[in-house]
């Protein structure tokens, strides 16, 4: 088995551009932004737009492909002004990947500001109710690294928010995104403790949920409840938990996309040839 293996790219110059830049970094999955990742703009795609992505792709041999919800939406917000514009920025960007043949669209549930726990979630899980989720894509929910009034910092909190919503089961589901699972304090480094996490993912989430992976080393400590990307090996995580992560049967059948910032290597490909290294 090979590991399916890539990055985020840029979308500049066309969006079929992206597949040339992902080649570039030898990856063989990818993900991409749908518009500006701070503000509430989404590009609009042609049926044109569709079919060139869809053929460079297939050329390359990428898949899946994952859209990146932007960084504002806040499905668990008690102010019903900002619920909207997320809802509708989320839709826009369901619409973008159907148009484009993207598989899944993924976004941080978002915070609940003060009005407590259990009410967030039922706020994000009607959210999702309310989204119109095309038949060829899957939404996605990130876990996050836990600070302030953040919510799915546990995947308990992530099951939740799936079991309250009454859309199928089938058209939710999880990218657990290695940076902030260790900044939630979970254990990816010593041989116990990832086996907890792996037995917690299964055991309150559902191994079945998890789609995606986003692979990240994290500058900062265990429990940080800091969402600080790092390179690979160069981080808190290093070598080994991703060494666990790679060669665990529970994760490394699944697509992992690269976040990492390029400090200490020059490129994504020099972060995907790491990976490919852990693995064996």
């Amino acid at each position: 088995m090979n590991l399916n293996l890539g990055a985020h790219v840029s979308i500049s110059g066309g969006v079929e551009e992206a597949v040339e830049r992902q080649n570039g970094e030898d990856g063989d999955c990818g993900q991409i932004f749908a518009g500006s990742p701070r503000t509430w703009s989404v590009s609009e795609y042609s049926d044109e737009d569709g079919e060139k992505f869809t053929e460079a792709r297939q050329e390359e041999g990428q898949s899946p492909y994952v859209i990146h919800s932007t960084y504002l939406v806040n499905l668990g917000t008690p102010k019903d002004d900002l619920f909207q514009k997320s809802l509708d920025c989320l839709q826009a960007e369901l619409d973008a990947a159907s148009k484009l043949g993207v598989e899944y669209v993924v976004f941080h549930p978002g915070a609940h500001t003060g009005s407590g726990r259990e009410n967030g979630i039922e706020r994000i899980s009607e959210g999702i109710d309310r989204l119109e989720i095309p038949e060829s894509v899957t939404l996605l929910l990130e876990n996050t690294a836990g600070k302030g009034t953040t919510l799915g910092k546990t995947m308990g909190e992530l099951r939740e928010m799936i079991d309250n919503a009454e859309t199928g089961d089938g058209k939710i589901g999880v990218c657990i995104d290695t940076c902030h699972a260790h900044a939630a304090g979970y254990d990816l480094v010593t041989e116990e403790g990832f086996e907890d996490f792996l037995q917690e993912i299964e055991e309150d989430l559902g191994t079945e949920k998890v789609k995606v992976l986003h692979m990240n080393d994290s500058k900062d400590s265990r429990g940080s409840e800091k969402d600080n990307h790092q390179d690979i090996g160069y981080g808190e995580i290093g070598e080994k938990g991703f060494e666990n992560i790679v060669n665990s049967e529970t994760l490394n059948h699944l697509p992992m996309v690269l976040e990492t910032p390029q400090e200490h290597r020059e490129s994504y490909r020099k972060n995907i040839e790491k990976l490919r290294k852990l693995y064996g």
